[in-house]
């Protein structure tokens, strides 16, 4: 007898011991998955994200930031201001703490319950007691802890996906603002010269010497410049505007400055083969889908064990009668598939696990077609860039530079000569919206080749994401 109370202890104990180990495994880690999202973007971007969790952490990143806007505003500076500012980013960071959340309570065992029931028939009295067990959810435990690890692993690259997408549009927001910066001072110079030649055709229709056809054309154009002047301006306040929302700056940080022209063009251009491969192997939103498909079979394996048995509950019972021995003993509670017995579950997950394998499909395809896309963008944009710096720009500088020799001999009119210096104003402005388009480009293809779609596509939570554990997937 005493053996068998020993070994009945000992089967006590060590049940007691494993399902305090479950238990402990089942623990928040102290970065909260964010060491994968910065480890990726640092090797993509070169910069470093950071996920503001207290105090101290916005301290820093408020330093961080007031450094960096001690001096002109670099394209890398204004990604790292993006990486550690834009509150959209930082809800986005949160979603690892949920995700992270939700894996910790999968590993958790769910808790016993105690029932209590009183009863009485003249003078008798019963009391009831009852200990509850979850017995599926103790056993299904290493099976939801994978599915959920699995969806962790899932938003971490969803996360680091989105925070190169916002470094990517960071960086052609800061080129298009700079580019908008510098097109409104070459504007400025063809208002003035706009200006110049209409005053001098006032002044010489007014001694007679000019007609009043001639003075109305050259009226009609300071007018249209100065109309257009203001267009430019507006259009590089609202681009410098979206690099601000970007960065998640106001107040006195607004006031940041930009270089005064955009950076040169460099000598050669990138030469990439194997671009496909290449982008497959590094892209993040594609490494997420196939994630998700995995996630996603997991699921479809814990819906075909649990798909009979819906809720398997032990429970210890201790019953006490007036004027009758004690009882006790055990119930087990087991619900029947009379009425539904699973298949429309099973069907439900079968259905989403094929639609995330097309989703992981889809992303392949449309990762080789952008990353080819995105690579002859960059080669042309850099040709036209180069062209206009090697070609159109020394062109216009050389007539310039001969109608002052024909103006200084009176063999040119200044009206000629002013006409000359608007079009080789313009050439200049063309130059700087090619150059501008050149590192929109890079950053594109950069988008393109390591991080996500470079177009207007965001990572949406697929149905195993959203689907809670224990259910199925469904020199200018």
């Amino acid at each position: 007898m005493e053996i068998t109370k020993s070994m009945r202890a000992a089967r006590l104990a060590g049940a007691s011991a494993a399902l305090l180990l479950v238990a402990a495994c089942t623990t928040f880690s102290s970065d909260g998955g964010f060491d994968s999202v910065q480890t990726a973007v640092r090797e993509r971007t070169g910069t470093e994200a950071r996920w503001v969790r207290s105090d101290r952490d916005a301290g820093e990143v408020r330093s961080a930031i007031d450094g960096l806007l001690g001096a002109p505003l670099t394209a890398d500076a204004a990604v790292q201001i993006a990486l550690m500012n834009n509150r959209g980013l930082q809800a986005t960071y949160a979603e690892l703490g949920i995700a992270e959340a939700d894996l910790v309570q999968a590993g958790r065992i769910r808790n016993p319950g105690l029932s209590y029931g009183r009863l009485t028939r003249g003078s008798e009295i019963e009391i009831e007691r009852a200990f509850l067990f979850d017995v599926l959810g103790l056993l299904t435990i290493p099976i939801r802890t994978q599915i959920e690890q699995r969806r962790f692993d899932v938003m971490k690259t969803r996360v680091a996906a989105e925070t190169l997408r916002v470094a990517a549009d960071t960086r052609r927001a800061y080129y298009r603002a700079l580019a908008a910066q510098e097109g409104v001072k070459y504007m400025d110079q063809v208002k003035e010269a706009a200006e110049a030649s209409a005053e001098l055709a006032r002044r010489m229709a007014a001694a007679g010497n000019f007609s009043k056809l001639d003075q109305a054309r050259e009226q009609v154009f300071y007018a249209e410049t100065t109309a257009q002047l203001a267009r430019v301006r507006q259009a590089a306040l609202s681009e410098r505007e979206q690099l601000t929302r970007l960065m998640g700056l106001w107040g006195e940080e607004t006031r940041y400055r930009l270089p005064e022209r955009l950076p040169d063009l460099p000598k050669t251009a990138r030469e990439l083969t194997d671009i496909e491969p290449a982008a497959l192997k590094q892209r993040l939103d594609v490494q997420a889908a196939m994630q998700d498909a995995q996630s996603v079979a997991s699921s479809l394996g814990l819906t075909r064990v649990t798909g009979f048995i819906s809720v398997l509950e032990l429970s210890y019972l201790h019953n006490n009668e007036s004027g009758q021995p004690r009882q006790t003993g055990y119930e087990i509670e087991l619900r029947l598939p009379i009425f539904d017995w699973g298949d429309a579950r099973l069907a439900r997950a079968e259905h989403t696990y094929m639609q995330a394998v097309h989703h992981a499909a889809d992303s392949a395809v449309r990762a080789r077609s952008e990353v080819r896309e995105a690579y002859g963008a960059y080669r042309t944009s850099f040709d036209l860039a180069r062209h206009y710096r090697d070609e159109i720009v020394p062109l216009r500088k050389r007539i310039s530079d001969e109608n002052v020799l024909l103006y200084n001999g009176m063999l040119i009119s200044v009206f000629e000569l002013l006409a000359d210096a608007r079009q080789q104003v313009t050439s200049v402005n063309a130059y700087i919206e090619a150059l501008r388009d050149f590192w929109i480009a890079e950053a594109t293809l950069q988008t393109a080749m390591t991080g996500t779609s470079p177009g207007a596509i965001g990572a949406s939570t697929s149905a195993a994401a959203r689907t809670p554990v224990g259910e199925t997937a469904g020199g200018h």
